[in-house]
């Protein structure tokens, strides 16, 4: 019998004494060393138990296969199919890929446990280039020579703070006519002749303080005109570091990082155009763009008559698209999305209809939900909404400008369905003929062939492995089977499926999703602690809707880390709160000005209708644990909700949004910096902790300043407060998670839930 399962059974002994006489008291076992090693090492058991996992394809230039990666016994194989003949081929030699990699990055690199998941062809497919942590490699499939790709040119701090020590990318940029040269000398504009070498000074305005950027000069295709950008640089502001136990050396170094903050001077953008053969110079009117957050690189129309770029306004209130004539340097307003709260910058899109600014797909939640519309690009109006409903657009894939057609992803479509789901669809520019091409009841990741003639639907849920078929675009018909996914295994090694389970949130009628995992031994005759794993950042939704269940992501551990925990003794959530995106605009804009509110109202309803719903399940004793948001939103559950949540493990958090980068931050709280950042500080509120509280942060965290938790520290010092504290001398943000002492933080955050919830 395990453990856990054994009951103590306190009886009274003396009716007499005791007055009455007790029912039976069932007392929790706690895990063994042995139980507590199998949750920790439960990830690297379970992983290779499953066969023919695929992940989403990758189709050659030519359209005539494509390649995946899937599970295979010891790991992973990547593997091509010829799309005529259904042929199946190792797309590779993965020994010698791993070979390469291991000799130039100096680690080793297992042939079935290569880096990455997924790549695209480069070079007609004689090379693959993919990303190992955020860096990007090439590989050649010839000689498998490996080489980390380096862009050149000067490093923006989260993009808006030039990095003025390194030197900008001045190399000459040539005219499409090949006539000329553009290139900045002595912080000015200048043109060479490329037969004679005479050169010609375009601007005299440029200074130290208000200099010519050459890495945004960008030609007109027909080489009579180009515009660049002039910039009075922001406030370097450099986050210091000491790291005190370097791998090389005995005594400390200092490590610093450009990183601007909410309420730091940024570089100011003026665009400028230039007439070659006139010589003449205008300033780009910036009334249409006050203020600007960021403004993106100039792009020419093919008729070089108009050059436009794109303008986000600080605080995020507004964006649109400039477009400026080129012979006046007059601008209009192409395009202009204005909101109440927040304009979501990195879910912007828009597309020039044959790159001419007569016409501009665009995606805006203006009518509440995320859609695409059709602007007439010469005045701005809307010609007409091309997608309509309580649904949203979750990525565009495809615009054909002359068939006038869009493929594109969306969720929430389907009556009854998970809203979260992803669907593809096609439909044409005025909104007719929309065709649904992904219709089995699961979430879908599609890739098109190059022409857009076939298409692999690779799609799962948590309760379905992954399927992948090969269909044709023009009909959906399904043309074979590619993988079907087998967990056999790791069914027979005791792996469940965790329950799906929703809730009204706090308006009574929105459905609130999420997940449940038991233990692999539950009975539902005990009473479990419950543990809720946090993730509430507003950029995305986080609860896991596709099968494969063992790796990480920004949010902490997926389903498997869940298991592992519930293993020793937990029931383990995960939820999506109002305040997250992929829902409506008034969903997400739960969060705006507003995160200390992490959607816990929506949260704590979904658990009561969950323990109304299940005896064992005990919200009398509530944990909750995560990771950067995730950390932020762990320590407000105490600061705010110490009536639900009694003990929380917070990982590399962001507590106070003044401390953190400029452009997540600004993003959701607004700017100027007001009393919105302070309301949502874990500094500010330090004294109102309750419960019982483990930090854990990474000494080198690059994304998130770990002064933020050292902050947090002194202000509970200075409160009195009693608390936990981790720091990993050299950790990464991701420390404990995906990269670090991975077995020693998790050990440690599951031994704070068993000592501090199993009581």
């Amino acid at each position: 019998m395990h453990l856990r399962s054994l009951r103590s059974v306190r009886f009274c002994a003396v009716a007499a004494i005791c007055g009455v006489i007790t029912l039976p008291v069932f007392a929790q076992a706690k895990p063994t060393s042995a139980e507590l090693e199998r949750s920790v090492h439960l990830r690297e058991s379970w992983e290779y138990l499953t066969r023919e996992i695929a992940w989403p394809a990758s189709w050659l230039p030519d359209g005539s296969a494509f390649t995946y990666r899937k599970t295979v016994e010891g790991g992973f194989r990547f593997e091509t199919v010829d799309r005529k003949t259904l042929a199946k081929t190792p797309a590779f030699d993965q020994v010698r890929l791993a070979h390469s990699l291991s000799e130039v990055t100096g680690e080793k690199v297992d042939a079935l446990h290569l880096p990455f998941s997924e790549f695209d062809y480069a070079d007609d497919g004689r090379a693959i280039s993919f990303s190992i942590h955020y860096n990007g490699w090439r590989c050649t499939l010839t000689d498998y020579q490996c080489k980390e790709q380096t862009y050149p040119g000067r490093p923006r701090g989260f993009g808006v703070v030039r990095d003025l020590s390194v030197p900008a990318d001045n190399h000459p940029r040539i005219s499409p006519d090949g006539h000329w040269e553009a290139f900045v000398e002595d912080n000015n504009l200048v043109v060479r002749k490329v037969d004679d070498g005479g050169v010609v000074r375009l601007s005299q305005d440029g200074s130290k303080g208000n200099f010519y950027d050459p890495e945004t000069i960008a030609w007109s295709p027909d080489s009579r005109h180009l515009m660049i950008y002039r910039v009075k640089p922001g406030f370097a502001r450099y986050v210091l570091k000491v790291e005190a136990a370097p791998d090389d050396q005995l005594q400390p170094v200092l490590r610093r990082q450009l990183y601007p903050k909410p309420g730091d001077a940024i570089d100011q953008e003026q665009p400028v155009l230039f007439d070659v053969a006139k010589q003449s110079q205008i300033d780009i009117d910036p009334s249409l763009f006050p203020n600007p957050y960021q403004l993106s690189a100039p792009r020419w129309r093919k008729d070089g008559n108009s050059v436009a770029f794109d303008y986000v306004k600080r605080g995020f209130g507004q964006a649109r698209i400039i477009s400026v004539n080129a012979d006046t340097g007059k601008a209009h307003a192409a395009v202009t999305e204005t909101a109440k709260t927040f304009v979501y910058a990195d879910r912007r899109f828009s597309h020039d209809v044959n790159d001419m600014g007569k016409e501009i797909v665009w995606a805006s939640e203006r009518d509440g939900w995320n859609h695409l519309y059709l602007i007439n690009g010469r005045n701005g109006r809307v010609k007409n909404q091309i997608t309509k409903g309580h649904w949203v657009v979750r990525k565009v894939v495809k615009i054909d400008d002359e068939k006038r057609q869009i493929w594109f992803a969306a969720s929430g479509m389907n009556p009854g369905e998970d809203p979260y789901f992803r669907h593809y669809y096609r439909v044409d520019f005025d909104g007719r003929n929309l065709i649904a091409l992904t219709p089995k009841r699961a979430d879908h990741i599609v890739r098109f062939s190059p022409d857009m003639s076939y298409y692999v639907d690779n799609y799962s849920r948590v309760d379905l492995p992954t399927v992948s078929e090969l269909h044709r675009s023009s009909d959906g018909h399904l043309i074979a089977t590619i993988t079907k996914g087998d967990i056999t295994r790791l069914t027979a090694a005791g792996f469940r499926s965790p329950e799906v389970f929703k809730a009204k949130g706090r308006d009574g009628k929105t459905d609130i999703w999420g997940l449940v995992v038991r233990p692999t031994d539950y009975d539902p005759s005990h009473k479990y602690p419950v543990i809720e794993n946090i993730y509430a950042g507003p950029h995305d939704s986080f609860v896991p809707k596709r099968f494969w269940p063992f790796g990480y992501h920004s949010g902490g551990d997926k389903v498997i880390g869940m298991q592992a925990l519930a293993d020793l003794g937990f029931i383990v959530v995960q939820i999506d709160g109002m305040g997250t995106a992929n829902r409506s605009k008034a969903f997400q804009d739960v969060a705006w000005k507003n995160l200390q509110d992490s959607g816990f109202p929506d949260r704590i309803l979904w658990h009561r209708a969950l323990a109304a719903k299940d005896p064992s399940y005990d919200i009398s004793r509530v944990g909750i644990y995560g990771a950067s948001a995730g950390g932020q939103s762990t320590l407000n559950a105490l600061l705010f909700y110490p009536d639900f949540y009694k003990v929380g493990v917070a990982m590399a958090g962001c507590y106070d949004n003044r401390m953190d980068k400029i452009s997540w931050n600004e993003q959701w709280l607004g700017w100027p910096v007001d009393d919105s950042y302070s309301a949502a500080s874990g500094v500010d509120n330090a004294a109102r902790l309750q419960g019982d509280l483990f930090m854990i942060v990474g000494g080198q965290d690059s994304n998130v300043d770990p002064a933020s938790t050292m902050q947090v520290v002194d202000a509970l010092v200075k409160a009195d407060k009693d608390f936990d504290l981790l720091v990993v001398p050299g950790g990464e943000h991701t420390v404990g998670r995906s990269t670090g002492p991975i077995d020693y933080v998790t050990r440690r955050l599951s031994e704070f839930f068993i000592g501090h919830l199993q009581k």
